[in-house]
């Protein structure tokens, strides 16, 4: 078992940002995810663990309507974020990602400037009156991305030129700079050295001051440091969901048990 240090865990918030009822997903004729009920705490780290191929980035790409980009891919149940449906035909996915942020496993800055990195989602959604406004906005999203003081004197730099754990803290800065209320992370540290590892790690726990922070993770290490609440999913079932530390240290499922125990992965 692992050891959850209670004082780091931080106070966990009763207020449900996303809740999810009997959800299914099916790829073609594979069942992928299997009824699954959940609630997602805002202003908490919610970690997503499991074997690999076990369903929990596919049931994270639900939460943005990332699913909706492959053809094959079908989800049922419902999903809803403060309250609304946002499977309902009324809701513009585009909008959406603008309130549900996405990290990816691999840093992916796009081509362009530091600046014109984090500029890209406040010009498109029109968070920006006038060039003051924007500059705030991107340096208030770099700070937010733990970045600032290591490029604000290269704003003009492409994104592409800087380490690996600097790119990610970019794509970070990227995705809270059109003032998400949810950031979701695909294994964010999984190409990442241990010091970058850290620095992110570290900007996770900052982040849910401001953000519903939900990481998909194959580090339990890294899930019991960093989340507050921890779901267990297994052959696209939702095993087992409750308290970090009730989790990693009295699982009440077997199969969670045999996981963290290393007898199944």
């Amino acid at each position: 078992m692992y050891d959850v240090p209670t004082t780091e865990r931080g106070v966990i918030s009763n207020q449900v940002k996303f809740e999810a009822k009997n959800v299914q997903v099916f790829y073609g004729d594979t069942h992928a995810i299997k009824d699954v009920d959940v609630e997602i705490a805002d202003k908490t780290v919610t970690a997503f663990i499991g074997p690999s191929g076990c369903g929990k980035s596919t049931f994270l790409r639900c939460l943005n309507r990332m699913n909706d980009t492959i053809d094959i891919c079908r989800v049922e149940g419902k999903i809803s974020l403060d309250g609304d449906d946002i499977y309902d035909k009324r809701v513009d996915p585009v909008q959406l990602r603008a309130k549900v942020g996405m990290v990816f496993q691999k840093p992916n800055p796009f081509p362009k400037s530091i600046y014109d990195n984090v500029a890209y989602g406040p010009r498109i959604h029109g968070l920006a009156k006038n060039k003051a406004e924007l500059d705030d906005l991107v340096e208030k999203s770099l700070r937010r991305g733990a970045i600032w003081d290591e490029v604000k004197d290269r704003l003009d730099s492409p994104g592409t030129g800087l380490s690996g754990g600097q790119q990610q803290r970019l794509c970070i800065a990227r995705a809270v700079a059109t003032e998400p209320e949810v950031l979701l992370m695909d294994e964010p540290c999984s190409a990442l050295d241990p010091i970058a590892t850290s620095q992110v790690e570290e900007l996770i726990d900052e982040l849910r001051a401001n953000f519903s922070v939900v990481i998909v993770t194959h580090s339990m290490q890294q899930a019991a440091r960093v989340s507050q609440k921890t779901a267990f999913f297994h052959l696209g079932n939702l095993v087992e969901f409750g308290e970090t530390s009730q989790i990693f240290t009295n699982p009440i499922d077997e199969r969670t048990e045999s996981y963290i125990t290393g007898r199944i992965g």
